[in-house]
């Protein structure tokens, strides 16, 4: 094999790095394409879905089942009419909406799809590349998406984009902590970062059942990472009119659009590899088949798998209300955080001790992942409950208003009232302030 042929391999991570180059860009071709179709589908799901929750319709004119829906109005976006304000910074306004779409293609990279087969007498896996730590290099590249949303806001010299770029920035990384606390509990069952080996780690058991608050932690983090509903805090359309993209249009606004459901896709994909066990197929069915993780049968059971996280997502944004940024703020640092930094804890001692003394681990993290789902739900009834036994405001005690204090006339904040006017011409004079009359 020459250098011309193929790139240098891996030794920390076997198998990967020794593709040739144009499996390589055929790899990359592929995953990108599959990216821009699960965002169309998805947007067609979503509005199907939604639509038979609230009996509606939904889109079926455009091909068949309304299928091509969304291709018709990603078209349509692209036609329209691009439009930048004139307080905008030029530069940042047009490199935001690629900076946020970027990093949600590169996190796909290293995804496995499936186990190792061959193409055109080419062992090869199906998966583009693998690194020794390749979860941290999802979380990184995830948090430079950031920037385009916060870039967005203040490029664009408007007072409700710059605040809904605050409020995401904030949210995505108060969620991302949480994010990256539940992972832990994975690397060190599995014993490394690389997406390829936490997935042959679980052939056994998938570490949804054995790190089960990790994968509760997680997938309340997922949704918080991607601004969806109940946490579309950035796009609040009652309090921030659409958010920090407010001022796009046309091509521009389609890539925030894009970017939204690539990294639904990805952290589904991110999901499904941690926790559900990649591309191996459901339990019980290798029990029956024996070939269903060979060949490309896998591959199947990955995007099954990933369609039912984004199932999720849209369930959830058909049913719950928005919440209150107080309210998500308080649940990102005052519930999911302590509450993985605990399971943590008591993951890092369960597995030493099973390390030195050959403790069976297994039915201590099952029960106690049951106990601290128990207190996390526990903790959402004592904020129910704190709530209404919160003590009746006083009431408000009436302060006397003189309209002209100040030498012109202002009208009365909230719990003032006017003076009664009495009639002028009966020997009266109306309510004006000391020592000035009515003429």
């Amino acid at each position: 094999m020459t250098h011309a042929s193929a790139v240098y391999a891996s030794p920390e991570v076997p198998g990967f790095g020794i593709d040739p180059w144009w499996l390589v860009v055929a790899k990359a071709v592929i995953i990108f394409a599959f990216l821009v179709v699960m965002t169309l589908f998805s947007i067609w799901w979503e509005r199907r879905v939604v639509a038979r929750m609230q009996h509606r319709i939904g889109p079926n004119r455009v091909g068949p089942q309304g299928l091509l829906q969304s291709l018709a109005d990603g078209i349509k976006l692209a036609l329209k009419e691009d439009i930048i304000p004139k307080a905008a910074d030029k530069l940042v306004f047009v490199l935001a909406p690629i900076i946020s779409v970027t990093p949600a293609f590169l996190a796909f990279a290293v995804m496995p799809f499936g186990p190792e087969v061959t193409i055109f007498g080419h062992e090869t896996h199906l998966q583009l590349t693998d690194l020794p730590v390749a979860v941290l290099y999802i979380l990184a590249v995830a948090s430079v998406g950031i920037y385009g949303i916060v870039l967005a806001g203040w490029s664009s010299g408007s007072t409700y984009p710059l605040l809904g770029g605050l409020r995401s920035s904030a949210q995505m990384i108060s969620y991302e902590v949480a994010m990256g606390l539940s992972f832990v509990g994975v690397f060190l069952y599995a014993g490394s970062m690389s997406t390829s080996q936490i997935v042959e780690a679980q052939t056994q058991y998938w570490y949804a059942i054995l790190l089960f608050p990790s994968f509760v932690i997680y997938v309340i983090s997922m949704v918080g990472e991607t601004n969806r509903a109940p946490f579309d805090l950035p796009e609040a359309e009652g309090e921030l009119v659409g958010g920090f993209h407010t001022e796009y249009s046309s091509l521009k606004f389609a890539l925030f659009f894009l970017a939204e459901y690539v990294n639904m896709v990805t952290v589904s994909a991110l999901a499904t590899t941690l926790f559900l066990g990649g591309w191996h197929a459901p339990f019980g069915l290798t029990s029956i088949w024996a070939g269903a993780n060979e060949g490309w049968w896998p591959v199947l059971w990955f995007v099954i798998k990933v369609l039912l996280f984004i199932f999720f997502f849209i369930w959830l944004r058909g049913t719950l209300p928005r919440l209150r940024y107080d309210q998500f703020m308080r649940l990102g640092w005052k519930v999911l955080i302590p509450a993985a930094i605990a399971w943590l804890v008591m993951v890092a001692t369960v597995r030493a001790l099973n390390t030195e003394y050959q403790f069976d681990s297994r039915q201590v993290l099952l029960y106690g992942g049951v106990v601290l789902v128990v207190l996390l739900a526990l903790t959402f009834v004592w904020d129910l409950v704190a709530a209404r036994r919160q003590p009746a405001e006083a009431p408000e005690v009436e302060v006397e208003f003189d309209p002209m204090a100040g030498g012109h006339p202002v009208p009365p904040m909230p719990g003032q009232q006017l003076p009664a006017l009495t009639a002028v011409g009966a020997g009266e004079t109306s309510a004006t302030p000391e020592g000035k009359d009515d003429r």
